[in-house]
């Protein structure tokens, strides 16, 4: 089975040595973000996020279909992870890996089981029908972070996504074409973010958004989802080194700190997208009217 390339004893050395002088090899800080970029593609719910050189591209896609026997008032939603060799010679083509599950879990746990999206909201016919929602992050570039990006590229997706408008008459669901009536976003409840943090030194140094290099050279990781709130939806500790009382609020302060940062990407990303498609449209009616 293929294996990510480890780094060699200088390697090593190199990278440890200078985080104990507070120097990584990008030059950020410790507790730096790398510049996330996002952007979305010409169909609503198709997000493209890119944190240094990871790539990931997530994708939203809806139908109807009946509803689990004992939620029968809730909508589905999955999320699903592709992890293709061109990301990493260690992934392979129609085979799990044990990155992948994990990554499935944790994102599952962040966005799923916290309630981010109402699934009651998806709810058709009590019973009969339902929208069954899947997101699916493409790992399109592998240089540590996959969490991250991929819980930040389909929280975006999740947002930017349309979802056809329907009328319901007896048991009969009529959907409306986008000629029709305009399709309706969904329904957010909160947007939880993931930051994963590497250990260092027994746990007395924290690392924000290894990278790949880092992420292998580490002793743990952490991994702490939370909102712009600073409510927690999830820690998790990815083995390594035990870490105590002290290092996991450590971690859960930064945490919450750089998910108040991360908020602020999203939003601007979703209005400047709008803008674009309304070039000559409402925008540009609004305007007149104003100015009449």
């Amino acid at each position: 089975m293929p294996r990510e390339i480890e780094p060699s004893l200088n390697e090593r050395a190199f990278v440890l040595e200078a985080l104990q002088e507070d120097v990584r090899l990008d030059g950020r800080a410790t507790d730096a973000f790398r510049d996330v970029q996002l952007s979305f593609g010409e169909d609503h719910g198709v997000a493209d996020v890119t944190m240094g050189n990871t790539r990931v591209l997530a994708r939203i896609s809806a139908s109807i279909t009946a509803p689990f026997p004992d939620r029968k008032f809730d909508g589905i939603f999955t999320i699903n992870t592709e992890l293709s060799p061109m990301a990493s010679p260690a992934f392979e083509a129609n085979r799990q890996t044990e990155t992948e599950t994990l990554l499935s879990r944790l994102l599952e746990v962040a966005l799923r089981r916290s309630s981010a999206l109402s699934t009651e909201a998806l709810c058709l016919i009590a019973g009969a029908k339902v929208w069954s929602l899947t997101a699916t992050a493409h790992i399109l570039s592998h240089d540590g972070g996959l969490l991250d990006a991929c819980c930040i590229a389909i929280l975006a997706a999740l947002q930017h996504f349309r979802i056809p408008d329907t009328t319901v008459q007896g048991e009969e669901v009529k959907i409306y074409s986008t000629d029709e009536r305009d399709p309706v976003p969904l329904t957010m409840l909160h947007y939880p973010i993931c930051v994963t943090m590497a250990l260092f030194e027994g746990g007395e140094k924290v690392v924000v958004d290894a990278t790949l290099r880092e992420q292998q050279c580490s002793e743990g990781e952490v991994v702490v989802t939370a909102n712009r709130h600073g409510e927690v939806c999830q820690i998790a500790k990815l083995g390594g080194t035990p870490a105590d009382a002290l290092t996991m609020l450590n971690c859960v302060e930064i945490a919450v700190r750089k998910v108040k940062e991360l908020d602020k990407v999203i939003p601007s990303a979703l209005v400047k997208d709008a803008k674009r498609r309304d070039v000559g449209g409402l925008m540009a009616e609004l305007r007149a009217e104003n100015e009449r």
